[in-house]
């Protein structure tokens, strides 16, 4: 039976999905609002927050996923660079350096205009991409911020997807 199957009601609420997804896979969560859920999903690299939010105004269900990054002031021009070299790799969602905040984060809108209605699958695969982001790019960023390379030099290590472990 897929995920959907068991939700027969066609006017979920898409934080209702979120959660359930978050209570299924043992996530640490805290449903926020109506309308927002944030939560913690264990990486190979590190933690990551991701907070889901549905704009009914626009029929969207946005997702951002963030971790805590502090290069040197220095070294910032450089990220900035390296994420604009991950984002043409990206075709679902995009990286942003918050300064201020110290965050690197991964953002996501899934539309569902006309009433659409989300499905556990649809949103499943969001968090996943999310996080797949997160973990691919991290060891890219480091090397960019704290080993001096160049973009192009720290983006080698996230060229191919790994299958399997050593």
């Amino acid at each position: 039976m897929s995920q959907s199957e068991q939700y027969l009601v066609d006017d979920l609420h898409p934080i209702d999905i979120v959660e359930h997804l978050a209570e299924h896979n043992a996530w640490d969560f805290d449903r926020v609002g109506d309308d927002q859920i944030a939560m913690a999903v264990e990486g190979q690299w590190r933690t990551y927050s991701l907070t889901l939010a549905w704009s009914a105004h626009d029929e969207t269900l946005r997702l951002i996923c963030t971790f805590e990054m502090e290069p040197p002031a220095e070294r910032e021009a450089a990220l900035v660079a390296a994420l604009n070299a991950v984002n043409d790799r990206c075709w679902a969602g995009c990286f942003t350096w918050w300064a201020e905040q110290k965050l690197m984060i991964w953002r996501y809108g899934l539309v569902l205009a006309g009433g659409q209605v989300a499905i556990p699958e649809q949103i499943d695969t969001m968090i996943a991409a999310a996080v797949l982001s997160a973990e691919r790019y991290y060891p890219a960023f480091q090397l960019v911020v704290w080993g001096d390379r160049t973009p192009e030099e720290a983006l080698q290590v996230a060229i191919a997807e790994a299958y399997g472990r050593a």
